[in-house]
Formats: C-alpha cells, structure tokens, sequence
C-alpha cells in the first residue's frame, strides 16, 4: 500500500507518496500539504507499479501467440479453438452449477451423444453456450449493448424464455455465498450504458488484457440480467482478448473460490485492483510457456 511520507527541509514540511513492491520502490512529491485527492493517487501509484510488473509479461505472452498462430496449419488451428470452445463451455457452466461433467460436455458438443440421468436445461445450455462462443469468435462483433442482449438471449432463450436478452429493471439481486450488494433496477440500465461509454473510452488506451479483467469485473457488478451474467462477462472478457490478438482465458471450475473471493473483495471494497491481480496472475502463469 502506497503511504504518505513528509520531509522536513529546513523550516518547511513536503509531503511525498511512497509505494515498495517487487523489490523497487518509487516516491512521487505531492507538495507542502497532502492533495484532497490523495486516495486517488495512491492508488494510481499502486497501479502503476503492478503496470511495470505485468505489461512486459503481457507483450510477451502476444508475441509468442500471434507468432505461434502463424505458423500452425489452419486444421490445427480449428481443432484448438474446438478444444477450448469444449473446456471453456464446461468449466464457465459448472462455475454456475451445471451438473455436467467435462466428459459429458465433451460427448455432447463435439459427439453428439445425450448424457443419461442429466437435466435437459443444463444440456440446453451448454449447447447454446458453444454456439454464441463460435459466433463471438466468428462474426468479431465488437462489444455493444445490442451484441450482449443478443449473446444472453441465444443461450438462454429455451430455458430462462422470461429473462433472456432483458436487462434488469427490478428489485434486489443476491448471489449466494458473496457479500457483494449489486445495483437496484431502477438503476441498471443507465449503469449499463455508462459501462459501455468506459469501455469505448478506454479500449484502444489500455493494455487489452487489463480492459478484458475490468469488462468482466464491471459488468457482472452490475448484474443487468436476472440470470446468466457470469456466464456472459467471462465470454464478453475472451471478447476483448481474441479481438486484439491475446490468448482467450478459460477460469477454470477449481479455481471457483479464489475467483469469486477476488470478485467479491474488489466488489464490496469499491477497488477493481484485487480482481486486477488475481486475474493477471491467473492470466500470465496460464500462458507463461
């Protein structure tokens, strides 16, 4: 945590703000008195210093994807994407309690073959879920309120009719086990449409897999559907990244508490850098080699 220091030279007093991490420290003058703004800029410090520590990292990790996508054969390619369309689908429906297993997700997306003893809704919704992920991969739509709407009303118009593609405009919404507190209804729609002009402000200023993490945190902060938002901010995170040439994520169903511990903290602390770093540390040490 950054911290404000002061320096007495001669009869004066001057305030610096001081941050030590990753074995570097950085001190910035803030003047004869501490600014109003102060938390502000203790936490553009912070960020700046974990700026240092992941950007290199990142720049990395694209190069050797972009140079590794060019030399594989297009038939390899394809199956990749089908692999992880399969793992993806698997993992982002059992964080949410689908009761397949990634055996039974296999057989249907990629066999064909009906799991036995297994609700038709979770099957359902697996399907749908492959078929909006190869559209988003396929058409590059970039990410617009109409293009959600649309993406939430393809997965879930067979199995939640009444809450497919409509943005939230009612009561309270709990999500069990999570401390977090999300927007009245009254509020939502302008919430949403205040989160798509941030995301246009800064997607071509910010590193994408930065916006990637902060589209995913913001909107499933907002919760603007009765259902489903999880499942539709980690497809709206693989988005950004495939958009701009990163290797997509796929959160795994094992790294379920850890996930939604990060979520929940930047969530009920109002401070997007603790999902930032759990989901930067996931990121990186997925795509290091």
């Amino acid at each position: 945590m950054a911290t404000v220091v002061s320096k007495k030279k001669g009869n004066n007093i001057y305030y610096y703000l001081n941050h030590h991490a990753f074995g570097r420290q950085k001190e910035v003058y803030l003047g004869k008195t501490v600014p109003e703004n102060i938390e502000e800029l203790k936490k553009k410090l912070v960020l700046d210093f974990y700026h240092e520590e992941w950007y290199p990292q990142l720049e990395q990790i694209q190069k050797r994807f972009i140079q590794n996508r060019k030399k594989m054969p297009k038939s390899v390619r394809e199956q990749e994407i089908k692999n992880f369309a399969i793992n993806f689908t698997y993992h982002t429906q059992k964080i949410e309690g689908s009761s397949l297993t990634r055996l039974d997700t296999k057989r249907l997306l990629a066999d064909g073959i009906t799991p036995k003893n297994k609700p038709k809704a979770d099957m359902i919704e697996a399907e749908l879920a492959q078929q909006v992920f190869f559209e988003m991969i396929t058409h590059q739509k970039s990410l617009s309120l109409s293009t959600v709407r649309y993406w939430h009303t393809k997965m879930f118009n067979q199995t939640k009719i009444d809450l497919a593609g409509e943005i939230r405009d009612y009561g309270d919404i709990t999500v069990t086990n999570s401390k977090a507190k999300f927007p009245d209804g009254g509020q939502v729609f302008d919430l949403v449409v205040d989160f798509f002009k941030w995301y246009n402000s800064v997607k071509a200023t910010t590193n994408p897999v930065e916006v990637a993490a902060l589209v995913h945190l913001k909107f499933v902060s907002i919760h603007p559907f009765g259902d489903g938002n999880g499942r539709i901010s980690r497809l709206m995170m693989n988005c950004v990244l495939d958009e701009n040439n990163y290797p997509m994520l796929n959160i795994e169903y094992g790294q379920r508490e850890s996930y939604y511990k990060a979520l929940e903290h930047s969530q009920t602390k109002n401070d997007d850098l603790n999902f930032l770093k759990w989901f930067m540390k996931t990121y990186i040490s997925k795509n290091q080699n």
